[in-house]
C-alpha cells in the first residue's frame, strides 16, 4: 500500500486494532501496534524497524523498538482474537499445515541452527517455525505459530536465558508442534473441517495417528517410497503348534512402495480431474484414488496399541486409507502421492481439490514474506519474534478482510460492542 491508500484505510484500521488488541492493556501500546501495522503494510524494501520508522510520519524507532522487543503484552489473545474473527469470513475448506525458515547470520537469534531452511532450498542457518492456516481457494489467515527449539537450544542454558526461552519450551518435534497448534485451537473453539500437509508431516505414521485419533479428517502427502499393503490383503496367523503362545496374524505379502502399486495400475487406470481455474486457464491433471492399508513398523505399533487399547487385542489388521495419485500428461510415470482418512465414497474431484488446496498459503506467503516482512525481524529474543509475527499476521488479516468484506459485519467482542452494529476493517 501507498501512503495515501495507508492514510485512506486509518480510521477502519483503527477500529480493526481496537477489536484485536483489546487484551493489551495499555493504550500507548494499542497505539503503537496500529503504528507498526502501518509500517509493515506501506511499500518499502525492508520492513524492519528503524526502515519502518523512517517512513511513518509518527514513527519513533525507540518506542516501536521496546513495544516489539521489551514489552510483555502477551502475542496469544491477539492471535486468538484473529483466529475468532477470520474463519469465519474466509470459511476454510481445510487447515494447512506447513513450515517456514528464516535465514539467520550468526547464532544468537532465538533458536537459530544449522538445519534444512526451505527459503534457501539446502541447510543453512535459520529459524524455523510451524504454522497452521485457515485456507480456502479464494484467501487464507495464519491463525497459530510455533517456533521450533532445536535440541542443541533445549540444552543450552546461556543461550536460553540471553533471549528469553521461556522455562517450559524445550525441543519438540515439527508434527508435535503442528498438533500442539490444533489442540490449543481447539480449547479457542475452532476446529478443522480438513487437515492438509506436505510430505514432511504426511509421511510421519505418528502425525496421521495424532489426526485419526482426534477425529481429524486429512489428506496429505507423503513420498513415493511409503509402503502399503492393497485394501483387500488380509492378515494370516500361523497354524499352532500347541506349545507357546499362539501366533499373531501377519500379512504374508511385502507390502508395496506406492510408487510401484500406482505405477501397476497403468496410465488407462487414470482419470482427468480439473480442480480450479488458474491464471492461466482450468487447471487440470491425471489421477487415480486407491483403498490401501498403510505398512511400515511404525503404522504397525500405532495400530497395534489403538486396538489394543479398544479392544485388549490386536487382529493384525491395519487401517484402510485412501491413497490419491497424480499423473500428470507427459510424465513418464506418477508424481505425487497424498493419503487421506476421508471417507471412502469422497468423489475424485472433491479429494483432489483438498490435495492441491496448499496452493493458497504458498500464494499468501509472498505476501507475509516479500510484502508484509515476515522474515525481516532483526530482534533476537523469543518474545520479539512471537510479538512480530502475530503483528504480521494481524496486517495480513486485515488487508485480508479489505479484500473479502470491505463492509461486512463482525462478530462481537470486548471492543466492539455497542448499541450499534459493528463493522470490520
Amino acid at each position: 500500500m501507498d501512503a495515501h491508500e495507508v492514510n485512506r484505510a486509518r480510521a477502519e484500521l483503527a477500529l480493526f486494532v481496537a477489536d484485536v488488541f483489546a487484551s493489551v492493556p495499555r493504550k500507548d501500546q494499542r497505539a503503537k501496534g496500529d503504528c507498526y501495522l502501518r509500517g509493515l503494510m506501506l511499500d518499502g524494501r525492508r520492513k524492519s524497524i528503524q526502515p519502518m520508522a523512517e517512513r511513518l510520519p509518527d514513527g519513533n524507532e525507540q518506542n516501536l523498538q521496546q513495544f516489539v522487543n521489551q514489552s510483555t503484552w502477551d502475542p496469544v489473545p491477539v492471535r486468538r482474537r484473529i483466529a475468532q474473527r477470520m474463519v469465519p469470513l474466509i470459511e476454510p475448506d481445510a487447515w494447512a499445515v506447513d513450515d517456514v525458515s528464516f535465514p539467520k547470520d550468526g547464532k544468537m537469534s532465538v533458536a537459530v541452527a544449522r538445519q534444512y531452511c526451505g527459503a534457501l532450498g539446502k541447510r543453512a542457518n535459520c529459524q524455523v517455525a510451524v504454522s497452521v492456516h485457515a485456507v480456502s481457494d479464494t484467501a487464507s489467515c495464519p491463525l497459530q505459530w510455533r517456533m521450533f527449539v532445536p535440541q542443541e537450544w533445549a540444552d543450552d542454558p546461556e543461550r536460553r536465558h540471553k533471549t528469553g526461552i521461556p522455562q517450559e519450551v524445550g525441543h519438540r518435534e515439527k508434527w508435535r508442534l503442528a498438533l500442539d497448534s490444533i489442540d490449543e485451537l481447539a480449547g479457542w473453539g475452532l476446529v478443522p473441517p480438513v487437515v492438509v500437509a506436505d510430505a514432511g508431516y504426511g509421511q510421519n505414521a505418528d502425525f496421521r495417528d495424532g489426526l485419526d485419533g482426534r477425529g481429524i479428517g486429512y489428506v496429505v502427502a507423503v513420498r513415493s517410497d511409503v509402503t502399503v499393503h492393497p485394501h483387500d490383503a488380509e492378515p494370516v496367523a500361523p497354524p499352532w503348534s500347541g506349545n507357546g503362545p499362539k501366533p499373531q496374524p501377519r500379512y504374508r505379502d511385502k507390502p508395496f512402495p506406492v510408487a510401484a502399486l500406482a505405477a501397476g495400475h497403468g496410465r488407462q487406470a487414470f482419470t482427468e480431474v480439473t480442480w480450479r481455474e488458474g491464471s492461466g486457464g482450468p487447471m487440470r491433471s491425471h489421477f487415480l484414488a486407491l483403498r490401501v492399508r498403510p505398512a511400515g513398523v511404525r503404522a504397525c505399533r500405532l495400530a497395534r496399541a489403538a486396538a489394543t487399547a479398544e479392544h485388549g487385542r490386536w487382529d493384525g489388521v491395519l487401517p484402510e486409507v485412501t491413497l490419491l495419485v497424480e499423473w500428470p500428461e507427459g510424465a513418464e510415470a506418477p508424481t505425487d502421492y497424498w493419503l487421506s482418512n476421508l471417507p471412502a465414497d469422497i468423489t475424485p474431484a472433491e479429494l483432489v481439490r483438498l490435495a492441491k488446496i496448499r496452493w493458497r498459503i504458498e500464494h499468501d506467503y509472498r505476501e507475509l514474506k516479500h510484502g508484509l516482512g515476515l522474515d525481516h525481524f532483526e530482534g533476537r529474543s523469543w518474545n520479539g519474534w512471537h510479538h512480530h509475527v502475530t503483528l504480521v499476521t494481524a496486517a495480513h488479516a486485515f488487508l485480508t478482510e479489505q479484500r473479502l468484506a470491505p463492509k461486512a459485519d463482525t462478530a462481537d467482542s470486548p471492543s466492539t460492542r455497542s448499541s450499534t452494529p459493528s463493522r470490520t476493517c
